[in-house]
């Protein structure tokens, strides 16, 4: 049953919180890459870092933070802060 609530949940779409922006989402989960692309389509410096971290998740993934290759599954208003920082 899971799966069909996750199936029929990529076909609609939320809308997510990115750095206070609303922003429409299609998927039922999204990436470490995906949202900092979101919050930043173009990096502020050539040797940008980035920190995600994330609240108002869906149950078992209330909040946390992501790192690079790891992904969460989305909710609508789910909530999303990318800091960026200079690693010179």
């Amino acid at each position: 049953m899971e799966d069909e609530v996750r199936d029929d949940h990529a076909h609609h779409e939320i809308t997510i919180i990115v750095n206070t922006r609303p922003t429409p989402w299609p998927k039922h989960e999204i990436s470490f890459d995906e949202v900092v692309n979101i919050a930043y389509p173009t990096p502020p410096y050539p040797q940008t870092k980035y920190t995600v971290s994330y609240t108002n998740g869906p149950r078992g993934h209330e909040h946390g933070t992501l790192v690079k290759n790891q992904s969460v599954p989305v909710k609508n208003e789910m909530v999303f802060s990318v800091t960026a920082t200079n690693q010179s």
